[in-house]
């Protein structure tokens, strides 16, 4: 029996209350103190009174997130597709992007601040050096798997290497690139944010790490649930573009 759409859409939804009601019902029944775990309730009384620290703190996260992914999908695009049409080159460079994509990212912040210094420059470097490579690596699978019988049957039709790639491979990893893209942006948040608390001068990243530091637990979850929001309302994004641009990659899931 397959379950109804409009109980599957509201799921998340259900599930989150439920889970806030465990996490305050919890909370109050052993009595935690708030420096250590605060309920929802103490949370939401936290966005009532810095409602405007906050969300200029979100603003701020949020631009410098959305360049350093601009930046990302630009990158990964144009590196993907370059990889992606050459299978020597994948064979190259695929597995010098793993070893550079394996270097934690916290190790790199202390060097963009040597070289860009305190503020935005590091935030929207990390958040376009972590999500740059989901993008470029299935923009590159797309390509670089591409059926050879069907790259045959086309050549035999007269169509030239590039009219292969560009009209049917890159139509054919549109769907890898949505799945990129979901999975990206998410990662662009947590570097914005990582460079925050260790080299920002504003933002979420730099609000939390003040908090924490004051012990202030309530604010500083606020604002990692304001990450957490900004992050769910881009995912549920980059999905209905999905959704309403490669509806033929998804024709087998719909009309149920």
């Amino acid at each position: 029996m397959k379950p109804d759409k409009h109980f599957e859409r509201w799921a998340p939804v259900l599930l989150a209350a439920v889970f806030v009601v465990v996490w305050q019902a919890g909370v109050t029944a052993f009595q935690v103190p708030d420096f250590i775990f605060p309920s929802p309730w103490q949370i939401a009384q936290q966005f009532a009174e810095f409602k405007g620290p906050l969300l200029t703190a979100a603003w701020s996260t949020f631009w410098m997130t959305m360049v350093g992914f601009a930046l990302s999908i630009a990158a990964g695009v144009l590196l993907g597709f370059l990889i992606g049409s050459s299978r020597l080159a994948y064979a190259a460079v695929y597995p010098l992007m793993v070893g550079f994509n394996a270097v934690p990212k916290a190790a790199i912040v202390p060097i963009l601040v040597v070289w860009f210094g305190i503020g935005i420059g590091p935030g929207i470097l990390t958040a376009f050096l972590i999500s740059f490579f989901p993008i470029m690596v299935n923009i590159a699978t797309g390509l670089a798997t591409l059926e050879p019988e069907l790259e045959d049957v086309l050549r035999v039709l007269g169509a030239r290497r590039w009219d292969v790639l560009v009209k049917v491979g890159l139509p054919r990893a549109m769907p890898y690139f949505y799945g990129s893209l979901k999975i990206a942006i998410t990662l662009a948040f947590v570097g914005t944010v990582l460079a925050e608390m260790t080299a920002g001068d504003s933002g979420i990243g730099n609000l939390i790490q003040t908090a924490g530091s004051q012990q202030r637990m309530p604010l500083a979850f606020a604002g990692l649930v304001a990450i957490s929001v900004m992050a769910m309302a881009m995912y549920e994004a980059f999905s209905w573009i999905e959704r309403h641009t490669t509806a033929w990659a998804h024709r087998g899931s719909q009309g149920h």
